[in-house]
């Protein structure tokens, strides 16, 4: 049952978000064929905690010019067999792209990001649901003139973050070693406080990927991927969305070292 209100739940919410935005008939669209990679290393050690080494690559024009590169180290543990907490920072170097970049000085720029999230995981038949909420505490590199070629300030915003994934096997009845899987997500990201301007609506990020797990430690994944971003400030009076489509590449890497310790 709690499953089921926290799916109506997610779609209630999303449903009037979206319907605001495809309402509006003055905002500018901008448009960009997207290439995400990751690399993902999980490193347990002990029955409940593990550490995470994550790595993106981001690019536009598919793969040919950069988008963002970003790390974030993450400390785990698994508070319950379903449930597991989330503390770690990110550091994202963003790059101007697209025909309106983020920055309204064209540049690059350094974001600092602290983040906490809850994951619960769940099972239904063969299908693998998991409901990932997360707060970001956001430090955003800032220019106080376009003649600068450093950041001289920041800017402080938060953000929260829910995501709905859902991944089933395409043999067996579960996700054992050799076994390709299917898998669906959707994540909307929203910003508060009172820096958050005009990107209430800050993002949403939809996949539809297929995946190889080949043991417990490599497992790799990759198809489409949509983002739509809502940019923080407006031009000639107009909001700016991008409406970013491309494809996805995930590979995740599990060490069990806490398996090292007991022998």
């Amino acid at each position: 049952m709690a499953k089921q209100i926290l799916i109506s739940g997610f779609i209630f919410f999303l449903c009037p978000v979206c319907t605001s935005l495809y309402a509006q008939n003055t905002r500018i669209s901008d448009n960009n064929t997207i290439g995400w990679f990751s690399l993902n290393n999980a490193f347990k050690v002990s029955p409940k905690i593990s550490f995470s080494a994550e790595l993106y690559w981001r690019r536009v024009k598919l793969i040919s010019e950069g988008q963002a590169n970003m790390f974030k180290g993450i400390i785990n543990y698994q508070i319950h067999p379903k449930l597991q907490l989330r503390l770690g920072y990110g550091l994202i170097e963003n790059i101007a792209y697209g025909e309106y970049p983020l920055n309204s000085f064209g540049k690059g720029f350094t974001e600092n990001r602290l983040f906490e999230a809850a994951i619960f995981t769940d099972k239904v038949s063969k299908i693998d649901i998991s409901h990932r909420f997360m707060l970001e505490q956001r430090w955003q590199g800032k220019y106080s003139s376009a003649n600068l070629d450093k950041q001289d300030s920041h800017v402080y915003g938060s953000r929260f973050r829910y995501m709905l994934r859902c991944q089933m096997p395409l043999i067996h009845n579960s996700i054992i070693d050799h076994t390709p899987y299917i898998a669906a997500f959707d994540e909307l990201l929203i910003g508060f406080g009172k820096n958050v301007n005009e990107n209430v609506f800050d993002q949403n990020r939809l996949g539809l990927v297929l995946g190889y797990k080949f043991n417990n430690t490599f497992r790799i994944e990759g198809g489409y991927f949509c983002q739509i971003a809502q940019l923080a400030r407006e031009i000639n009076g107009r909001n700016v969305f991008q409406h970013n489509k491309g494809f996805i590449i995930n590979m995740f890497l599990n060490f069990d070292l806490s398996k090292k310790e007991n022998s």
